[in-house]
């Protein structure tokens, strides 16, 4: 019997021999190693035979398997004969060999045993670092079913804590064998496909094993399923092209929604940094575009929710803001902004959920912020100017609903106000551009007191280039101006440029703004603080002059005005410190002394007109003066400022005119643009000349006999004629000097203010004259008229010109 054996067994092909004499009597010994070295030789030598071999081992292992109990030390030996020969047998003909080997690993994973299945994920493992020259396109249900297996083994619920660790870490290799192995090529399998299996996959064990550190060894993933899952994700994350990365988010958003991550969302924003610091930078945008969909889906949901999602894209486009390009931006802050204003418009009247809304309103902005803060300066720029095109205007104010119309100003403000400090200016024409300045100053004029005062802090944030503002919070006198260690540079032609073509814009605000009644305290001290700027960072002689017309017009106002008592002593304390401020910084010992000589005039009788006292904010109604008095000593003058200038080579010629400027701040914006027709000279496009209206006396109307003047032309005459001729022409080139200048430097408002006047003074004299001459024509035709026909002569000489024909 035994001789009929051993003629069989001789009967056998070598491979199997081979194959055979691999395995020991004692499973306990392992693989015989010389003859592990044949068959491998075997197998490099005669590679037409690599199928066979693997045949024939899945044979034994899959009769080893049905006789586990007693075998289980064979299946070991054979996978690790297989993975010998995957490793060393590298031919053409190998994919017929893989199709025997990948069967016995999914014969493995679905037996029971543990050990099994993680020597099955091991040797997969292994399988999937080999680079195959020729790959097979026809494994992909095998594919598929290691998708699902693996994935099923990462939420093992085995009662053995150490086993079901074993197990989920091994089915989380398995899963990034896969991806490594097909995520190359989608003709053998289209991972993507399979990413709702294996994101929620990684997600479970990332959450269930937390880990405080970025793994330092790859032991460590080896014993923490929550590094392993996170060396996974970005595994497959880097791999992920523009068009599969919605695969990823999409399972991973759904995840956070379904296990309500969001609240607290701690989670959620590890996991999706893990994603923005592991996709590819040119992609990262895309990423943020997908959780600004995720919120739009979520517009009806609790705020908690919505702000935990707000938070999350926080601190995502910090990471994507460097890769983000063109429009890509300014879809976020639309969609950001789109938000903000439908939260404002919610009505409740839950005090918890108001809470909730303005804690999604803060978070918002913060974002925004953020965002704006990793972008390059001319981005925050135009981030700025769009929110700005966002504000709501005063008409729309007026005729909506006034409490939301104003806290989405506000709210829109605040948003400014924090991308404006990320910004650093340079040049001021290039942070204050035309549609973003004009509607800025136009919310300076808002009925709302705490809107006035973000627009300031706008201001002082863009105008700040030298953090010189917390100097100027308070409003107080320095006897020292060193001490404040103001940090000064003269200003550059490009901001003198600026000042001289939009200047006037500042001051209007500034002087209407001070003289509205709904002022507090902080508002008195904000503008302060923007006139201390305007001051030191364009403080040149114009500028300088221009503050100190300014000053004086204020000055004016209130004392004529009907301002409160309270409003009235703080506009005096505010001019009396910028002066004394002002003082110090032109170096001018003569007007440094005429403040200090007014200040102790105030101090004597009208303390009420002193910082210490305004701006004291434990006073009540009765510490202030019934009645208001300012004593010419107590106030500034005009002539005498205008004296101590001159003296110090300062251009004081228009210091003596009043300041123009529009009382309502509604028109302002349409008077504004037309300085746009101005040259760099500061002089309009017409010729100045042009612009001198002469009116002829009553001798060139017609109806009118010229009158002769009859003059005896003496020898003395013509004397006194050529005599006075010098001083004459001096006379008329200073005059004709003096207007030239007035159309070079004045303010287009100021000329326009004067030009009005003008015209009308004109119309009432043409109006007179004609008049004039109806009713001489009446009483020389000795008629009576009838009242229609007196009407109709009437009409027909009461001539109105067009505001076309008069400047």
């Amino acid at each position: 019997m035994s001789g009929v054996c051993g003629c069989c067994s001789a009967l056998k092909p070598r491979y199997k021999r081979l194959i055979d004499n691999i395995f020991p009597d004692d499973p306990q010994e392992g693989l015989v190693k010389n003859n592990m070295e044949k068959l491998t030789f075997y197998g490099i030598t005669n590679t037409e035979k690599l199928d066979r071999i693997g045949q024939y081992l899945a044979q034994r292992l899959c009769r080893d398997v049905a006789r586990l109990r007693h075998r289980k030390g064979y299946v070991f030996m054979s996978m690790e004969a297989l993975d010998r020969l995957l490793v060393t047998c590298h031919a053409h003909s190998l994919n017929l060999f893989v199709e025997s080997f990948l069967k016995m690993v999914q014969k493995l994973l679905e037996t029971d045993d543990p050990d099994l299945k993680v020597l099955a994920v091991e040797s997969f493992v292994k399988f999937a670092n080999i680079e195959e020259i020729t790959p097979n396109y026809h494994r992909r249900s095998m594919y598929d079913f290691f998708v699902s297996k693996f994935s099923s083994m990462c939420h093992s619920t085995d009662s053995n804590p150490d086993t079901r660790l074993r197990i989920r870490i091994a089915g989380l290799q398995g899963i990034q064998g896969v991806v490594r192995k097909t995520v190359s090529d989608d003709l053998q399998v289209n991972i993507w496909e399979h990413m709702n299996k294996i994101v929620p996959s990684l997600l479970y064990n990332m959450q269930q094993y937390s880990v405080e550190a970025e793994p330092e060894t790859p032991k460590e993933e080896e014993t923490n399923p929550a590094a392993a899952a996170e060396n996974v994700l970005r595994d497959v994350t880097n791999k992920a092209s523009f068009g599969n990365i919605q695969n990823i988010l999409k399972p991973l958003l759904e995840h956070l929604d379904n296990h309500h991550l969001w609240v607290p969302n701690e989670f959620a924003v590890k996991s999706l940094r893990i994603i923005m610091f592991s996709v590819q930078a040119q992609y990262g945008h895309e990423v943020v575009k997908m959780l600004m969909t995720h919120l739009d889906v979520h517009n009806q949901s609790d705020p908690k929710v919505k702000a935990g999602i707000v938070d999350v894209v926080s601190n995502t486009v910090v990471i994507a803001a460097g890769g983000s390009i063109g429009p890509s931006v300014l879809d976020v802050f639309n969609s950001l902004l789109r938000h903000l204003r439908k939260s404002i418009e919610v009505q409740t009247t839950n005090s918890e959920d108001v809470d909730d809304e303005m804690k999604f309103q803060d978070t918002i902005i913060n974002t925004i912020g953020e965002f704006a803060n990793n972008l390059p300066d001319y981005q925050k720029i135009d981030i700025m100017m769009f929110i700005m095109s966002k504000v709501p205007t005063l008409d729309v104010v007026q005729t909506g609903v006034y409490t939301k119309h104003v806290q989405l100003q506000t709210n829109l403000l605040r948003t400014i106000l924090k991308v404006a400090t990320k910004y650093k200016t340079t040049y001021m024409n290039q942070a204050f551009q035309s549609p973003f300045l004009e509607p800025l100053l136009q919310m300076s004029l808002s009925d709302d007191q705490g809107t006035r005062l973000i627009v300031q802090h706008i201001l002082h944030t863009l105008l700040d280039r030298h953090n010189n503002s917390q100097m100027f919070t308070f409003v107080r006198t320095v006897k020292d101006i060193s001490e404040l260690k103001l940090s000064i540079e003269k200003p550059s032609k490009q901001d003198t440029y600026f000042m001289r073509k939009t200047g006037n814009q500042f001051y209007s605000h500034i002087c209407e703004n001070i003289q509205m009644e709904s002022n507090k305290v902080a508002n008195f001290e904000s503008l302060y603080c923007t006139m201390c700027l305007l001051c030191i960072e364009l403080g040149e002689e114009d500028v300088q002059v221009e503050l100190f017309r300014l000053v004086l017009t204020i000055q004016h106002s209130v004392n004529m005005g009907s301002l409160p008592m309270t409003h009235k002593c703080a506009i005096h304390a505010v001019i009396i410190t910028f002066m004394d401020l002002v003082s110090q910084l032109i170096a001018s010992p003569a007007l440094g002394d005429y403040v200090q000589q007014i200040i102790e005039a105030r101090q004597k009788d009208a303390p009420h007109f002193l910082p210490e006292f305004a701006f004291n904010r434990n006073n009540k109604t009765e510490s202030y003066p019934e009645t208001f008095v300012a004593n010419d000593e107590w106030m500034f003058s005009s002539d005498t400022i205008s004296d101590i200038l001159s003296a110090s080579g300062y251009n004081t010629l228009r210091l003596a005119d009043d300041f123009h400027y529009n009382p309502t701040g509604r028109s302002l914006a349409a008077i504004i643009r037309s300085t746009d027709q101005m040259d760099a000279s500061g002089r309009t496009i017409a010729d100045s000349t042009s612009l001198t209206l002469s009116l002829e006396s009553l001798d060139s109307s017609p109806g009118q006999k010229r009158k002769s003047l009859v003059e005896e032309i003496t020898f003395e005459s013509l004397k006194k004629v050529l005599a006075d001729e010098s001083e004459h022409k001096k006379a008329q080139e200073k005059k004709q000097k003096e207007i030239l200048e007035t159309f070079q430097t004045a303010p287009f408002e100021e000329i326009v203010a004067k030009s009005e006047a003008q015209a009308n003074d004109l119309q009432e004299r043409f109006n007179k004259i004609l008049d004039g001459l109806a009713m001489d024509k009446v009483l020389t035709t000795g008629q009576g008229v009838t009242e229609g026909t007196e009407d109709q002569t009437i009409g027909g000489l009461d001539i109105t010109y067009p505001d076309l024909f008069v400047y």
